[in-house]
C-alpha cells in the first residue's frame, strides 16, 4: 500500500489522533519530539503538550503530525470488535535489522564508476 492510499485509508476511517496515541507512535518508531516537529511543520513544545493531553494542536497540525509518523515507520490500527485503536510498526524487527545491514555495508564512500 502507498504512502497516499494510507493517508485516504486513514481518513476514511475517521481515525483522530490524541496526544496518547501520537506519544505512543513516536516512541514506536524512535523518533524524537523534534523530527515529528520538524516534519509536520509544528513547534515541538506543542507538539510535547499535545502528547501530554494538551489541545495545542488545531486539525491540521493533528494530520500533519499523523503523516510525519507514519512516514516515520508508525502503522496506526482502526477500532474493531477485538480492540481499540492502536499503533504498531511498519516494518517487522526482521526487516529493520536487514535494513540497518544494508545501511552499515559499503566500506568508505566513494564516487561510482558508472
Amino acid at each position: 500500500m502507498t504512502f497516499l492510499a494510507m493517508v485516504g485509508a486513514m481518513a476514511a476511517m475517521e481515525f483522530r489522533l490524541d496526544g496518547a496515541l501520537a506519544r505512543a507512535a513516536r516512541h514506536l518508531s524512535q523518533v524524537s519530539p523534534k523530527t515529528i516537529a520538524r516534519y509536520a511543520g509544528v513547534e515541538p513544545e506543542l507538539l510535547r503538550q499535545y502528547e501530554k493531553g494538551g489541545d495545542s494542536l488545531t486539525p491540521g497540525e493533528i494530520r500533519r503530525v499523523t503523516e510525519a509518523l507514519m512516514h516515520y515507520g508508525a502503522h496506526f490500527i482502526q477500532e474493531d470488535e477485538f480492540g481499540g485503536v492502536g499503533v504498531r510498526r511498519k516494518f517487522t524487527q526482521s526487516s529493520i535489522m536487514l535494513i540497518e545491514t544494508w545501511e552499515s555495508e559499503g566500506g568508505p564512500v566513494a564516487e561510482d564508476d558508472v
